[in-house]
């Protein structure tokens, strides 16, 4: 088998640009590759690529198929909406990842990502993070933008990191709002958007924002697999963080993907939030 930097890639695609720009870096570098999309799973970018739509209950055939077609390395990338699973569709392999899933839903996302990983391993595919196949994904350590951070709100990007540490340990979520030191927001299995959201609608309930607009703070849980679920942002994270009232985001640096990220600091600077990539301290 040969090593992750030359193997056969599946993109394994879910909803978002992450896995567009994944097939894009393959067509770059010359790397042979083929995008997986689940049956039910709609993307309007797939024109020019190869691509193999299948059943999410046969994972068997998928794994034939990958390695008729010489596949060696899998990645999952983009948003996946848990599925409704058919029994009645499943194949053996499926009916036994399915019980293994069934068991990891109740420790939380991450177990089940495992068994997921673990099931393409045990049949002999390495499995690549998004950022071993596309490094710039990861971007430096430092405020990237024009936009300083407060002392205020690197006060509350340090609450927000404690907080969003404690959710990672329980298996919850990866961000939580600030606003001068008060929590508005943990995120939850609605994601980092349905948050945001919610803190626009408490405008009731926030301090003066003289005083400081408040942070989004981004990170991985502790002992989440980053081969899969890594934390991402982008320019829709950055409108979503000012239409909710906040000063910047924050996120753990060598722990969150920022596709576009040319375009997410130019958002950020236009609308006068900070984008720090904090180092853990």
């Amino acid at each position: 088998m040969g090593g992750a930097e030359t193997a056969g890639l599946a993109i394994v695609a879910g909803t978002g640009d992450l896995p567009r720009l994944l097939a894009e870096e393959c067509v770059a570098s010359g790397r042979s590759y083929l995008v997986v999309v689940f049956e039910g799973t709609n993307l309007d970018w797939l024109e020019g690529h190869p691509v193999y739509r299948v059943p999410i209950e046969k994972p068997g055939r998928l794994i034939k198929h990958l390695k008729s077609n010489r596949i060696e390395a899998v990645v999952f990338a983009g948003a996946m909406v848990r599925p409704d699973i058919n029994p009645v569709k499943l194949d053996i392999l499926g009916a036994k990842l399915a019980a293994s899933v069934l068991s990891g839903s109740k420790k939380g996302d991450d177990a089940v990502l495992r068994e997921v990983a673990a099931t393409f391993e045990n049949a002999g595919f390495i499995v690549e993070a998004a950022h071993s196949v596309m490094p710039t994904l990861l971007p430096r350590a430092g405020v990237l933008g024009e936009i300083q951070p407060s002392a205020m709100d690197r006060s509350d990007v340090v609450r927000a990191a404690e907080l969003t540490r404690k959710l990672g340990e329980l298996d919850v979520g990866q961000g939580a709002v600030v606003v001068q030191g008060l929590c508005l927001g943990l995120e939850t299995l609605q994601g980092t958007d349905r948050m945001l959201e919610f803190v626009a609608r408490t405008e009731n309930v926030r301090p003066n924002p003289k005083n400081g607009r408040g942070v989004l703070f981004k990170a991985p849980k502790p002992q989440q697999d980053r081969r899969m679920d890594l934390p991402v942002i982008g320019v829709e994270t950055v409108r979503k963080a000012h239409a909710a009232g906040l000063g910047g985001i924050a996120i753990a640096a060598g722990g969150v993907m920022v596709p576009g990220l040319a375009e997410t600091l130019a958002e950020a600077d236009r609308l006068g939030l900070f984008l720090w990539c904090r180092a853990e301290e």
